[in-house]
């Protein structure tokens, strides 16, 4: 069963049979990529027992020593960890607490670990008890204490509890205001990191001096510890000027509430400590391990292609930027392979990976998957045989409920004949309004998972 919902939709939708064909292709290359980073099968595939040792990925432990297990977590794929985590370790886990996408609590089975639903992106008050009963659990261990944290893409809402001073209210504000702004994600987690109980390292510093194992499915580009979910259980490489600085760039500073203002600059004065950086002692018993990423999306994608005929062309795993400035470049290279046949011959894919940013400015609604592909719909216009689509392999893209949009060489014309100006919908930053008419939206639901997004070119 296709975990895009509306393939056969999508595939319908196409100008010509070449562009069916294309389509075809580019959404196959998005199923398996999707189905490849399901958090289960990294877990199954990549940690394992016997007898008293545990292996992850090669990194190997004695549970023998350890008196009690506990397990902690949040993220959009920490429900479907837990799950297959609790079927390698059995009744060896000892109690947890793991947070969960809102919504999605009843498609996973635990026994012993507690999955406890939460809000993303802005983090609501669920977010805060749960995180507070998390780090109850982690409260008075010993060295006999064995600790693994499950962490994904989205801990940093779902895993949150405001530092003393900070109202929940002021938290969600600021959220809101940094999601909007166009800043990238490890800008908006410098600020978080130092507006929290546990971003940035805390969750290791209280959970000292147990041992401490992180199993992390990065949605970070370059896949960089203190960033993903805010690193809750890595060094921090960031400091309160750091914080001040993000929101000053993006203007945010004046507006901000006055005790995250207050805060910020108490910290940058050392008036209150700074989150634990390298040389802190609790990182001495800490082993984080990211088992999935985008790039081994990317690489299910390009695998996929190859198996169909296809030349392919993986680009990066690194695509960050404003998202119509993203689809400038790769629009170039579809051009030249449909040109010249370089750097690749048809029949061509090419594939890229990251995360890109969206300066919203008009008052329309979308992703920047979407207004990705809304902004490239005019760079292939005519082409025959060419599909490009990309997708949030969360499945969901943006502030909707679709995980990102496809377009072929003749949806211009198929725009211009249903009367929709693709740069007035761009100025509107309104994508999902666009692709709404043109049927082009990609709907998965929340696929369980998420490695950042990914973009697929397909050229028959």
């Amino acid at each position: 069963m296709s975990i895009i919902r509306n393939f056969s939709e999508l595939v319908k939708n196409a100008g010509s049979t070449r562009d069916r064909e294309a389509r075809k292709l580019a959404l196959k290359a998005l199923n398996v990529s999707i189905e490849t980073v399901d958090p289960k099968r990294i877990v199954q595939s990549k940690v394992k027992i016997k007898g008293e040792t545990l292996t992850i990925d090669g990194f190997k432990l004695s549970l023998r020593r350890f008196k009690r297990v506990t397990v902690v977590g949040a993220g959009k794929a920490s429900g479907a960890m837990a799950e297959a985590f609790e079927r390698v370790l059995s009744d060896r886990i000892t109690r947890g607490l793991v947070n969960v996408l809102e919504g999605t609590r009843s498609n996973f089975h635990t026994d012993r670990i507690e999955l406890q639903e939460a809000s993303h992106p802005v983090p609501s008050g669920k977010n805060t008890e749960a995180t507070e009963r998390m780090l109850e659990l982690l409260a008075g261990l010993s060295e006999d204490d064995l600790v693994f944290c499950l962490i994904s893409g989205g801990g940093s809402a779902m895993m949150s509890s405001p530092a003393a001073g900070i109202s929940l209210a002021d938290k969600q504000e600021i959220t809101r205001s940094l999601l909007k702004c166009g800043a990238t994600i490890q800008e908006i987690n410098t600020v978080r990191k130092h507006l929290s109980k546990v971003k940035g390292g805390w969750l290791a510093k209280k959970a000292y001096p147990s041992t401490l194992v992180s199993l992390i499915v990065s949605d970070v580009v370059g896949d960089p510890l203190d960033s993903i979910a805010s690193g809750p259980t890595a060094p921090d490489l960031t400091t309160y000027l750091d914080a001040i600085k993000v929101l000053k760039r993006y203007d945010l500073w004046g507006g901000s509430p006055n005790s995250v203002r207050e805060r910020l600059v108490k910290g940058c004065r050392g008036a209150i400590p700074d989150t634990p950086k390298s040389d802190d002692e609790s990182f001495k018993k800490v082993f984080n391990i990211v088992l999935g990423n985008n790039r081994l999306a990317c690489y299910a994608a390009q695998h996929t292609l190859e198996e169909f005929g296809l030349e392919t062309l993986y680009l990066t795993s690194f695509l960050e930027g404003e998202a119509r400035e993203a689809a400038l470049v790769l629009a170039s290279i579809i051009k030249e392979i449909d040109a010249c046949g370089r750097p690749v011959r048809r029949p061509a894919a090419l594939m890229a990976g990251g995360e890109t940013t969206v300066a919203v400015k008009g008052s329309g609604k979308g992703g920047r998957n979407q207004e990705m592909i809304l902004s490239l719909i005019g760079k292939i216009a005519g082409m025959s045989g060419v599909a490009a689509a990309s997708l949030g392999t969360d499945g969901v893209d943006g502030p909707t409920d679709a995980a990102g949009a496809i377009v072929d060489g003749e949806s211009l014309r198929r725009a211009i004949a249903m009367k929709l100006n693709p740069t007035e919908f761009l100025l509107n930053n309104d994508s999902y309004g666009f692709f709404s008419k043109m049927k082009d939206l990609i709907f998965t639901g929340p696929t369980g998972t998420n490695v950042n997004d990914l973009f697929v070119a397909v050229l028959v």
